[in-house]
């Protein structure tokens, strides 16, 4: 009966305790500097994003003009009380109707819609409707009375169209397709801006971008930037803006922990040590070997080495028989051997120091006479 020998409990858990400390510092210390240094938002027109599609110059610029601006992704912020001040909501998201009247009733002094949804422009935007045709991206005039596009001039606009009530002020159109609208539901403002290219990091200082952006976002001192991420379970994306299913900060997470097990994996692998000449208690008899190189020089068809390695045996099993030195002369061999067998020296000194086999044939009829004499030497 075998007794197992592997680990148990505390072993395993001495053997394990060290590396897991390690993993879980090097794990805290990562998802530490990511929090320390990530924004607080993520994505296409983020006030925290310096790609093409974000809005971090717009941001800046706004700061630069004493804004205050508040970046968020949480419902929370959007829905507080929003008297004398503004609150930007992006363009995607996913919030449901609930979510939206929540909006309503936080009663901002001015709300700036970026190409809304259905949803949003009912629940905050009475009489505007998406009117189902987009712009291409060109300069357009403001055509409309609005200080805002007035001062700002000629802008790049793109993206969809709106249609508004007769109440509303509508820009950068042909008066039933408008980019821009603003219009005024009891005593607050709301801005309708279906062209949130024009205030992207790209596009920001083409024509009047800039100007357009900072006279519709920038009335308040007060500003909260809201991006609608994943508080809501409705699915009002018809833009196809839909947010992602995992959270970027979960990607984030991640990879701290690959590169957590990768700093493990090199501290803890086997590494190849220097090369050990070891001893090995093996013996290999000579006549061994001889047999080996005689069948190997027969297979490449070398007559002449397999017929010098069956002399070179035979006459090995000769010295000693007789007690010939190693470095004796042949002709004194093959006296010695004459004179102990009785057979002919001419012909005992072709056989062990004549030329190679031409054949086969040879190359075996040498081998089995070289045999015959080794026997007689040893049985005389």
């Amino acid at each position: 009966m075998s007794t197992s020998v592997g680990r148990d409990a505390v072993e395993t858990w001495r053997a394990l305790r060290t590396p897991l400390l390690v993993t879980a510092l090097v794990v805290l210390a990562a998802i530490g500097v990511l929090i320390a240094t990530s924004a607080r938002t993520s994505g296409p027109f983020s006030p925290d994003s310096t790609k093409s599609d974000g809005a971090r110059a717009l941001a800046a610029l706004l700061e630069n003009h004493n804004v205050a601006v508040h970046s968020t992704e949480s419902l929370d912020d959007a829905v507080k009380s929003g008297d004398g001040k503004a609150l930007l909501v992006g363009p995607s998201g996913a919030l449901d109707d609930s979510d939206w009247q929540e909006i309503a009733n936080a009663r901002w002094s001015h709300l700036i819609l970026i190409r809304p949804s259905t949803r949003a422009l009912t629940a905050l935007a009475p009489g505007v409707s998406l009117s189902g045709d987009s712009v291409t991206s060109r300069s357009r005039e403001p055509g409309c009375d609005l200080p805002a596009a007035v001062k700002a001039g000629t802008v790049t606009v793109s993206g969809p169209t709106y249609i508004a009530p007769e109440n509303a002020v509508t820009c950068y159109g042909d008066g039933v397709h408008n980019t821009v609208v603003q219009l005024h539901v009891g005593d607050q403002t709301v801005d309708v801006i279906g062209t949130p290219l024009s205030f992207t990091n790209d596009q920001l200082a083409d024509d009047g971008n800039a100007a357009l952006a900072l006279n519709l976002i920038g009335t308040h001192q007060d500003l909260t930037w809201y991006l609608p991420q994943w508080e809501s379970t409705g699915a009002d994306s018809p833009d196809g803006n839909s947010p992602p299913l995992i959270p970027p900060a979960v990607r984030y997470i991640g990879w701290a922990l690959a590169f957590a097990v990768l700093v493990v994996a090199i501290w803890r692998g086997r590494r190849l040590g220097p090369v050990v000449a070891e001893r090995l208690p093996v013996i290999v008899h000579a006549a061994e070997t001889t047999e080996g190189r005689a069948r190997l020089y027969r297979r490449s068809r070398a007559r002449d080495r397999a017929a010098a390695a069956l002399r070179e045996s035979a006459l090995g099993q000769l010295h000693k028989a007789h007690g010939i030195p190693r470095r004796a002369d042949p002709s004194a061999v093959v006296a010695t051997v004459a004179a102990r067998t009785g057979r002919d020296p001419a012909m005992l000194y072709e056989l062990l120091y004549g030329l190679p086999p031409l054949s086969d044939a040879a190359l075996m009829s040498l081998s089995q006479q070289l045999d015959v004499l080794t026997q007689e030497v040893r049985h005389p």
